[in-house]
């Protein structure tokens, strides 16, 4: 599974280590994911996600269900 969040769809970032002397290496940023469930009351079930920091709180703002429809209109989430 590819380190994507399912609510905001951040995915890694590519940038450099930057070291005293100025040399640069290429690294990458990884978002803050964490798998986390969900439960669904209208429809009496749990969801497993793999949501960023940001996603919970899009969740705690706008509603679980609110943020799955919006992710699937944006093309991020698929099914759930």
């Amino acid at each position: 599974m590819s380190r994507v969040c399912q609510i905001t769809g951040k995915r890694a970032m590519v940038g450099n280590n930057v070291s005293h002397s100025n040399r640069k290496t290429k690294r990458r940023f990884y978002p803050n994911l964490m798998k986390k469930r969900f439960y669904i009351p209208e429809e009496d079930r749990w969801i497993t996600l793999k949501v960023s920091a940001q996603g919970l709180r899009t969740i705690n703002k706008k509603g679980l269900l609110n943020a799955l429809k919006e992710a699937k209109q944006n093309g991020i989430v698929t099914n759930f």
